[in-house]
């Protein structure tokens, strides 16, 4: 009898030791961490003023923390929905390495604008829809090419300055707008492209490939997480592990890298990208 018991207060105290694990780690860079540390004083003075009976702030903190937490659902909104929506998406058993026909297309066309150090922003669906962010775009439906890619990308065009969203082999959308990353410990350097590729694969389990206009450097983000100065071999390699079936058990690899913050940013030079839109 005391070991079952022993056996499953053992369990429980794991399964919430790895609970706050996730949510610290989920909740790392974001505005969230502060506001916990702000409820943690609250809380600590909460227990203080109940201590010495101080009835007064008793009441007002106890008052205070009946609407907090409806407050904290308002004001968290955003960060639930995506800690949700990649639960539901449970990505390392779903077959997220679906075979896509873009691969190629995508690389060629990469790394021609980044010899011409043209500014790109490509954003390929993979399991999550990217429906909304489409629809804030010129609809497209075209077939994927790399030369279409290289057009939508042109100096001085409307669509330079927006997102491509590809669905499979189809161009779904150009010009369209992406959320800006809110991440406080991105590098100073990243311009408005790379923020938008990590704010997007922040909120979705798209794949972000950028070329920056201001170096020709070639970056990939997922998972909020951003790999950059690729070459063309290292960009196919990144989107093949993703992508194609035949690569499963690299892609695992790549994704743990990625989603457990093994990757790090690549150091720059601040005077190469400071104040460039991307």
């Amino acid at each position: 009898m005391h070991s079952v018991i022993l056996w499953k207060t053992v369990l429980e105290i794991g399964f919430i030791w790895v609970l706050i694990y996730f949510l610290l780690r989920f909740l790392q860079g974001t505005r969230a961490v502060q506001v916990l540390w702000g409820l943690f004083i609250l809380v600590i003075l909460f227990n203080v003023a109940k201590f010495l009976e101080l009835s007064t702030i008793n009441y007002v903190l106890t008052k205070l923390f009946a609407v907090g937490v409806l407050a904290f659902l308002i004001l968290f909104q955003p960060e639930l929905r995506r800690g949700l929506a990649r639960i539901g998406q449970n990505t390392i058993f779903n077959p997220f390495l679906k075979k896509g026909g873009t691969v190629d297309e995508a690389v060629e066309a990469c790394e021609r604008m980044s010899k011409m150090k043209r500014g790109a922003l490509i954003a390929i669906e993979r399991e999550t829809g990217l429906k909304n962010y489409i629809e804030t775009g010129i609809p497209l439906d075209a077939r994927i090419s790399s030369e279409l890619l290289v057009t939508i990308f042109a100096t001085n065009t409307p669509t330079h300055d927006g997102a491509v969203v590809i669905e499979g082999d189809r161009i779904a959308s150009a010009g369209s707008l992406f959320p800006l990353s809110q991440n406080q410990n991105l590098p100073r350097t990243l311009g408005t492209r790379h923020r938008a590729a990590i704010g997007l694969t922040e909120e979705s389990d798209a794949v972000c490939v950028v070329v920056s206009e201001e170096t020709g450097a070639i970056s990939v983000s997922v998972y909020g997480k951003l790999t950059r100065d690729l070459d063309e071999e290292g960009l196919r390699r990144v989107l093949k592990s993703l992508f194609r079936p035949e690569e499963r058990g690299k892609a695992f690899l790549d994704y743990v890298q990625q989603r457990f913050g093994f990757t790090t940013f690549a150091k720059r030079p601040a005077s190469e990208e400071e104040g460039k839109p991307g």
